[in-house]
């Protein structure tokens, strides 16, 4: 028993020492002797400085503050049972911060062993590397595995991501891609796809909180409507809606140059060298005539609404997606000639297919004057003048108008404002919630603007507040910032869906 209580106090103690928890984009602490009397108590100082938000949540106070012993196995082979661990004495203190220092210091004159593979990274976390990275971890030591006290050094480091992130892995937060509980939950998803008939109510549930990579390009192709529910009709399907695809193609793409398509297709053909300039993939001429025919096709057989401008970034997470269904490897820098001629149509076709849903359910976004667009800015309006009012208020104080910042994330459904890896996933969701595009993005957009309250309040002028709220700094999110963005949106929801009184003046 006094074994047990030894161990639960360690793991629920945050201020032991133990490791180093360094501050994101800080130096590694000088080998100083004389800071080791100190370090224990700057240590727990430390850790009650919040890094991003001086307002922090409950929950990441909470795993501030743990993250640091969660991570000692039961099966450690360190003995926890004397009574007077809880209180421990100076030597066993200042030998641990000794030990704790030495290895930091080793890890300035040798950087490389600061990045592991992901077979030495803990259970929990991952470090995500950029290309230039790569080269540095393979020849990662071992010395992490063998001393208990090194391997937590990268637990609460923000990885540093390139300017255009891996966009196959949504885990820039640290997250590993396959934890025991993904695996299980791939489980479940593989189990429910290949029953005969799959139980949609089931699978969306399941995907509210993500879709495992793996099963991803078949679980959106059921979820947006494009694949029946039984096995045994999908072949046919797919089979029969990529041919009908290319039978739009032959007969109407040749239209393009016909007069009265020039102005369509023209602005198409200027919007997509602008899809996502920064990521390779998008600026290899055979991918851009793919978006040409997909977009053009669309606009042709949607004469209501017609191209507009925004639409060609629709494209690109079914892409994305549907092009992971044969490439291993990241996509972003992915030569698609490789490919062979059936596997482009099938990529064009599905992702022709599943944009086409999207669109039905939101098409008044793109009509003439756009008005549900102008309908969903204004509902934010209200929706953030019940939230926050001091927030709404800021805004008008200053003369922001929502129209001048919140067009573009109706119109893009926030593609513009986040990386595609975190658009990927929330679209995981959008596709599990009824309306998820049209209804749940009018909460998921009142969500994100309260993320920022705080340095929205620290602007005092309109032109700061612009380019604040058009340049948000969203280029290291992943799915845990993603995650907590949609359990927020959820609330809100939850409170107002159903009362829209709540928030009309």
């Amino acid at each position: 028993m006094a074994s047990e209580n030894s161990k639960q106090f360690w793991k629920r103690s945050a201020k032991l020492p133990g490791s180093i928890q360094p501050v994101y984009g800080a130096q590694h602490p000088p080998l100083d002797p004389r800071l080791t009397k100190n370090f224990i108590k700057e240590r727990s100082k430390v850790n009650t400085v919040p890094l991003k938000n001086k307002k922090a949540s409950s929950f990441h106070e909470f795993a501030r503050n743990t993250s640091d012993a969660w991570d000692i196995g039961d099966d450690e082979e360190e003995d926890f049972s004397s009574p007077s661990f809880q209180t421990l004495n100076s030597k066993v203190a200042l030998a641990t911060a000794a030990q704790v220092l030495e290895n930091h210091s080793k890890l300035r004159v040798k950087p490389e062993r600061s990045q592991s593979t992901t077979s030495d990274v803990p259970a929990n976390y991952k470090v995500i590397k950029s290309s230039s990275d790569a080269q540095l971890s393979r020849n990662s030591s071992d010395t992490c595995l063998r001393n208990p006290l090194h391997k937590q050094q990268s637990l609460p480091l923000r990885p540093i991501i390139p300017l255009v992130a891996r966009i196959s892995d949504q885990n820039a937060s640290g997250a590993p891609p396959m934890t025991v509980r993904e695996k299980t939950r791939l489980e479940k998803f593989r189990q429910l796809l290949s029953n005969q008939n799959t139980d949609l109510d089931e699978l969306r549930k399941c995907s509210w909180p993500g879709v495992p990579r793996e099963v991803r390009p078949i679980t959106w192709r059921l979820l947006s409507g494009y694949l029946p529910a039984n096995t045994e009709r999908r072949k046919l399907t797919l089979q029969r809606k990529r041919e009908e695809y290319f039978g739009f193609i032959e007969q109407y793409y040749d239209s393009r140059n016909e007069e009265h398509h020039q102005d369509t297709y023209r602005q198409i053909h200027i919007d997509i060298p602008r899809t996502n300039p920064l990521i390779p993939l998008f600026q290899q001429p055979l991918v851009q005539e793919i978006f040409e025919r997909i977009l053009f096709i669309w606009a042709i057989r949607h004469p209501a609404s017609g191209y507009v401008q925004g639409i060609n970034d629709l494209v690109t997470p079914f892409f994305v997606v549907f092009l992971s269904e044969y490439v291993e490897e990241d996509v972003e820098n992915f030569d698609v000639t490789n490919l062979s001629q059936d596997m482009l149509r099938s990529i064009e076709a599905d992702s022709f297919w599943c944009m086409s849903k999207l669109l039905d359910g939101i098409q008044d976004n793109y009509t003439f004057a756009q008005p549900g667009i102008q309908k969903k800015v204004k509902a934010l309006e209200e929706l953030v003048s019940r939230i926050d009012e001091q927030v709404h208020n800021h805004f008008r104080r200053y003369e922001v108008e929502y129209l001048q910042f919140a067009f573009r994330w109706m119109n893009n459904l926030l593609m513009r404002e986040l990386p595609l890896r975190c658009t990927i996933r929330l679209w995981d969701t959008y596709q599990s919630e009824p309306e998820g595009f049209s209804h749940f993005h009018l909460y998921v957009c009142a969500a994100f603007l309260i993320k920022w309250r705080k340095e929205i309040l620290d602007e005092e002028d309109f032109q700061g507040l612009l380019m604040l709220l058009q340049n948000l700094p969203t280029i290291h999110w992943g799915n845990e910032e993603i995650g907590l963005l949609l359990a927020e949106a959820y609330r809100l929801k939850y409170m107002f869906a159903d009362a829209p009184n709540h928030y009309r003046r």
